[in-house]
């Protein structure tokens, strides 16, 4: 009996919150009224949009035109709204409080948007990247195709279509690989222990300089990096264009000289091996 008596108050308290949201009866004329201002916000919000564009983006490479072009899209077709539900009767300040936890609900989820929406706007004013950059985010690579209110979108040398937050974006380092011109890669080559180390320095030298791809400037370097379990290991650095696919291409090429020359200097690259001593001399 209680718990039925604990029902029916529930029920006539949503009721009664039901009529403070809506005073009247909603008229025809009111209705049309509301539906045009609710269009007309949209159109605002598209022309809004489009003049913020044209006004900032003059650079292809910038987007803050367009990032802050939907932002205020967004707010203007939210006051279309709370105009529209004001011609209707609707009371705004009754309806949040209705909502109950599913406000708060809402609440946590714009505040997630609200950070990478100001991320997406400090990211476009530092241009820490641009589309169409090659960069590095956390465990991603890939090229820059957009960067929205919400996410960084990265298209991967996969293939892929990557939609990183902007909040993490801004948060985690970025390696741009477009700004810089030139960038340095090292190859490690390991020679047997027999082989005479200042020849071997002048081979490696003379192959990677001769590898298509690789600076001129800064010149490329060798460099006796340790002595490994199996072999004397040399580090072979060089500069190369900063982007991914010069990257792979030059360092195959590298290793195809330096590999070439190897052999026609009579040097070894030795296979893993071991030296199993028992303890007994001769």
């Amino acid at each position: 009996m209680l718990a039925e008596l604990h029902l029916s108050d529930v029920l006539a308290a949503a009721v009664e919150d039901v009529d403070v949201i809506v005073e009247d009866d909603i008229a025809l004329d009111e209705v049309l009224q509301a539906l045009a201002v609710f269009v007309a916000s949209i159109l605002l919000a598209v022309v809004v949009r489009r003049l913020l564009v044209r006004a900032f983006d003059r650079d292809a490479s910038r987007h803050v035109g367009l990032v802050a072009g939907r932002f205020l899209g967004l707010v203007v077709v939210a006051v279309g709204i709370v105009y529209a539900l004001g011609i209707l009767g609707v009371q705004i300040g009754p309806l949040v409080g209705a909502l109950g936890v599913g406000g708060i609900a809402v609440a946590f989820a714009a505040q997630d948007m609200l950070q990478n929406l100001i991320a997406g706007v400090m990211l476009q004013i530092r241009r820490p990247l641009r589309v169409g950059d090659q960069i590095a985010s956390g465990d991603f690579e890939g090229v820059v195709a957009d960067v929205n209110l919400r996410t960084t979108v990265l298209q991967s040398y996969d293939g892929l279509i990557v939609y990183l937050p902007n909040a993490e974006v801004l948060k985690n380092p970025i390696i741009n690989y477009t700004r810089t011109p030139l960038n340095r890669t090292s190859l490690t080559v390991g020679l047997a222990y027999d082989t005479d180390l200042a020849r071997a320095r002048e081979v490696l030298l003379a192959a990677c300089a001769a590898a298509d791809g690789v600076a001129e400037t800064p010149p490329p370097e060798v460099w006796v990096e340790e002595f490994g379990d199996s072999s004397i290991n040399l580090a072979v650095r060089y500069w190369h264009a900063a982007d991914i696919a010069s990257r792979w291409r030059v360092r195959s090429e590298v290793a195809i000289s330096v590999k070439s020359a190897l052999d026609r200097a009579g040097m070894t690259i030795p296979f893993p091996q071991r030296v199993i001593w028992s303890g007994e001399q001769e």
